[in-house]
């Protein structure tokens, strides 16, 4: 535990910070579950929907700050790759 008051202030912004970002870290990974599952169905039409709500969800994450833009520009290919691969 922190003594230092810059420090136990610093403490508290990181838990704030850390539950507002877990929002976005955990719906963009939701979405991305549901796109993989509809891909691996094999219906077109609904994986099409559920991975354009996945790019989605990278890029609010990414411009939140919350993953870098890169990481996001990376899932969104491989997801992107997956659903061209689908026929």
């Amino acid at each position: 535990m922190a003594n230092i008051k810059s420090q136990i202030k610093r403490n508290r912004q990181n838990e704030k910070r850390r539950l507002h970002n877990r929002t976005y870290i955990g719906s963009s990974r939701t979405y991305m579950k549901k796109a993989l599952a509809a891909i691996q169905a094999g219906d077109k039409v609904v994986a099409e929907e559920a991975v354009s709500i996945a790019i989605k969800g990278l890029d609010v994450a990414a411009q939140k700050g919350v993953i870098h833009k890169n990481n996001a520009a990376r899932r969104k290919s491989r997801l992107m790759a997956k659903f061209n691969a689908m026929e």
